[in-house]
């Protein structure tokens, strides 16, 4: 069974950092393409960002771009997600996802983590 496990969220101030780790139970894991997405309160989970399977290529929301940065180790089944500058609006749940394209459209992703509360206090 394969499972995706988030940790490093947290309650932290405004313009503090955290790095959240996602650990795989994939026995292919260096064959998927791993991304973050986050849902915040009362809104749809949205892209945050996604690395290839050899990490070449990268992908960000807008809103996340020059403040995140993803980053794997296929020899770990781990994905990264480090998160600095945060801001109150990146209050969210994250989670981590795998699927074999890397996209930011949720429907391209078949497994997903049960999240991990980011909460950033202003």
């Amino acid at each position: 069974q394969v499972q995706l496990v988030e940790s490093g969220g947290g309650l932290v101030q405004a313009g503090s950092s955290l790095r959240l780790s996602c650990a795989a139970s994939l026995r292919t894991f260096s064959t998927h393409a791993m991304a973050w997405f986050r849902r915040a309160p009362g809104k749809e989970r949205e892209f945050v960002s996604s690395i290839s399977r050899d990490s070449s290529r990268t992908n960000y929301a807008d809103s996340v771009k020059g403040r995140f940065t993803i980053s794997r180790d296929n020899a770990k089944n781990t994905v990264y997600l480090q998160m600095n500058s945060l801001k109150p609006e990146d209050t969210a749940v994250y989670y981590c996802a795998a699927g074999l394209v890397g996209v930011t459209t949720e429907i391209s992703y078949g497994y997903w983590g049960q999240g991990t509360q980011v909460t950033v206090s202003s």
